[in-house]
């Protein structure tokens, strides 16, 4: 199973997540072009499509760009949570290959101790509850 897993910038989180190179072999080909769409389940079975494009030349710099920023405001992420995608390489034909996770930094006196799973959309906090 190829993984790609990524402690979030600023910039992942306001514009797009720069992939590591290492990871471009687990994307569908590319057919000679410079950006492919794939698709990816969430924990919670909503399918998210995502497109990875590359520079042309020598240094392919994989970022990804369509459907990234609208994961982000879904999950609420911030800088310094964690995403993981993982590329199932079992023989059975599977609708989707590919899996993402997002984990939140656990922060006690500004230190993060760990991350824990979102599993759930944000929820508009800035809704008052009626009394």
């Amino acid at each position: 199973m190829a993984k790609l897993s990524k402690k979030l910038s600023k910039t992942d989180i306001r514009k797009r997540l720069s992939v590591p190179t290492r990871f471009l072999s687990s994307l569908p080909s590319f057919n000679g072009a410079h950006a492919v769409d794939f698709q990816a389940v969430d924990e919670g079975g909503k399918v998210w499509t995502f497109k990875c494009s590359i520079r042309r030349g020598r240094h392919p710099k994989p970022v990804l760009s369509k459907g990234w920023l609208a994961f982000v405001a879904s999950k609420g992420l911030q800088a310094g949570d964690k995403i993981k995608f993982y590329k199932e390489t079992n023989d059975a034909v599977t609708a989707h290959a590919y899996k993402v996770r997002a984990k939140r930094g656990i922060k006690i006196f500004g230190c993060v101790l760990g991350h824990a799973p979102i599993t759930a959309p944000l929820i508009n906090s800035n809704k008052v509850s009626p009394t």
